[in-house]
């Protein structure tokens, strides 16, 4: 294992504009489960940490079947807070580079890859493919200048990566967190997130020829 940044994968919400009855991380996506599917393209990482509530033991279970060594934090407010405070709870005692997933993000492998070699702090974003998108606002060298609900250049789907010593609680979305440190480096990447299911119909056809 090589990466010397913490992956902090936020894991704790419901997902209930999915539609499934289960927590996304457990989703299967192509036969596998969509934590399966971060957890090997993690493989190279030695800090993971997983931030849980809503079904937090069927979560454990189901990492502990490919890692043994996974940090688990518990969000006991999931309900009434968003992935903000659950990513802030996770990386407070991490490494000094953090990276942010949400667990229903998946990357392409290659992104990935790249993505855990870059130093310093980033924000991705990626083409506009999900039904409910926040958007982000580039200047020409791609630099992130500003998050939109309304419109924008790209979607921001996530990750992003922070400094620990700039990290502060929001009870909001990450996005959120990031604000106060705009203008920041901005990075495209291949990057879906499945927040309804007609997400989770794309995500499945767009990831069957991926090798990992």
């Amino acid at each position: 294992m090589s990466s010397v940044k913490s992956v902090v994968i936020s894991c704790a919400g419901i997902g209930s504009r999915l539609g499934l009855g289960l927590t996304k991380a457990l989703v299967q996506i192509n036969g596998r489960s969509l934590i399966s599917w971060q957890l090997e393209l993690f493989k190279d990482v030695e800090d993971i940490r997983i931030v849980i509530g809503f079904q937090a033991n069927d979560i454990i279970e189901e990492v502990r079947k490919h890692r043994q060594d996974v940090i688990f934090i518990f969000n006991h407010r999931y309900f009434e807070t968003k992935t903000g405070a659950s990513f802030y709870l996770g990386a407070r005692h991490a490494n000094s580079e953090i990276l942010e997933w949400d667990g229903d993000l998946l990357v392409h492998p290659d992104d990935v890859k790249m993505l855990l070699d870059t130093e310093g702090e980033f924000i991705c974003y990626s083409d506009k493919t999900s039904d409910d998108a926040v958007f982000v606002r580039t200047d020409e060298q791609g630099t992130v200048l500003e998050f939109s609900r309304e419109s924008g250049d790209y979607e921001w789907t996530g990750p992003a990566c922070i400094c620990k010593r700039n990290l502060v609680y929001s009870s909001q979305n990450v996005f959120n967190m990031f604000e106060p440190h705009l203008p920041m480096r901005g990075i495209k990447v291949r990057a879906y997130d499945i927040d309804t299911y007609n997400d989770y119909l794309r995500v499945s056809e767009l990831t069957k020829d991926w090798k990992i």
